[in-house]
């Protein structure tokens, strides 16, 4: 297998130093708008690997990125990228006749004139809107392949199979107890990708009513995190789970949760009051005469890179599934999670607990196609696989998972 990684940010660079310890595959190239983030993702890796390649693309140059996988002959596209730039990749590998891979899907657009009642262009929409091209070329894109979405698609469809008769309700529950020290506000993650989540309306869907959408921050409730992380508050976010999930899952309700406490929600209601999550460049003077500026781009400028902040960050993340339902006709609530002490990743890895755990669910994946294990055409989730091989393999990358009765 041959690799196309796009994007040397905090996830590709973790992404680089999970599979360095990997045989699967002979070759990937790390490429990115900045050369240097990529060169410096290599040079990070033991001198004797000689496997990874530093590159330069422009993630939303299509041409360019079709170019870069013929040259390099590679089977596979990593999407490592946010996701404006999902589609002009995902149609450069299947122009390419390569397999795609992604962690974050097609962005959304809220309905026009009712965005908190009903569904406008959904996220994953637009791929979707492709399968059909996908699966006549016989090339597979595994969308939605990260942590959240990704290994909690893979609980879900696990807990159908081996848990569950019959599925009342699935909902994703992320939440940890992160601080960072010498910050009052330092998201763990792109604060590009976090407003774009949080600030779009969410959507549940439910099997009598299909997709619909509430308020940002709706239903608050009080989750019970393990392996002592404990009681946080989570609150209804826009997330692809809700949009994957009911396609290969038989669920009466789904719904995604976000522990992000009161302190996170204030500020990214102020940024939203002010404008500044806004994509739109607004003209801004400068030194060097008018600039073209998104405010959301200036926001994610200001604040600190969060693949830089393991040095400074303590405590653990948890991604994980809650399900409720009847197994042998008695009721049953389960929670299946990934807990990741950032600790041991900074100490094993060099990488922050967030965007590691982000990584290692696409290493994953890539091996399980790489070995035939995990194989098919068109546009399909993690819940289109078998489950049992992902989390068997990884357990065995050394990252085990855990499952709570309720």
């Amino acid at each position: 297998m041959r690799i196309l990684l796009v994007g040397a940010g905090g996830v590709g660079t973790a992404v680089t130093r999970i599979a360095t310890r990997r045989e699967f595959f002979d070759h990937m190239v790390v490429a990115d708008y900045d050369l240097s983030r990529a060169e410096a993702a290599v040079a990070a890796l033991d001198p004797r690997e000689s496997r990874f390649t530093a590159a330069r693309v422009d993630a939303s140059d299509q041409a360019a990125v079709i170019d870069l996988l013929n040259e390099h002959r590679c089977d596979v596209l990593l999407n490592a990228t946010d996701p404006r730039f999902v589609m002009p990749l995902f149609e450069a590998a299947l122009a390419a006749g390569a397999d795609y891979l992604d962690m974050a899907m097609s962005m959304s657009r809220p309905h026009p004139e009712r965005p908190y009642e009903q569904a406008g262009v959904k996220l994953g929409d637009e791929q979707f809107a492709r399968a059909g091209d996908w699966a006549a070329a016989g090339r597979l894109a595994l969308v939605g392949m990260g942590v959240e979405p990704g290994l909690a698609d893979v609980f879900a469809r696990y807990a159908a199979d081996e848990l569950f008769d019959e599925i009342e309700e699935i909902g994703i529950r992320d939440g940890g107890n992160l601080t960072v020290d010498g910050y009052d506000f330092a998201p763990s993650f792109s604060i590009w990708t976090t407003i774009e989540e949080c600030l779009n309306p969410p959507l549940i869907y439910e099997q009598d009513r299909g997709w619909f959408t509430t308020e940002p921050f709706s239903e608050p409730e009080v989750f019970d995190f393990p392996e002592g992380i404990g009681p946080v508050e989570c609150v209804n976010v826009e997330h692809e789970e809700v949009l994957l999930v009911p396609r290969w899952v038989d669920a009466g309700r789904v719904t995604f949760k976000y522990g992000l406490g009161e302190d996170f929600i204030a500020k990214l209601r102020t940024l939203h009051e002010l404008g500044l999550d806004r994509t739109e460049p607004v003209t801004v003077a400068t030194d060097h005469g008018p600039a073209r500026v998104s405010p959301r781009d200036m926001v994610a400028a200001v604040l600190p890179d969060p693949a830089g902040l393991g040095e400074r960050m303590h405590g653990k993340t948890c991604a994980g599934t809650w399900v409720k339902g009847t197994r042998n006709g008695e009721p049953r609530e389960v929670y299946l999670y990934h807990v990741v002490d950032n600790q041991w990743s900074m100490r094993e890895y060099g990488s922050q607990a967030v965007v590691w755990q982000t990584a290692v669910n696409p290493v994953v994946a890539l091996e399980l196609m790489a070995g035939g294990v995990w194989k098919g055409a068109g546009v399909l989730g993690p819940e289109a696989f078998a489950p049992r091989p992902f989390l068997d393999l990884l357990t065995a990358y050394g990252s085990p998972w855990g499952m709570r009765e309720q």
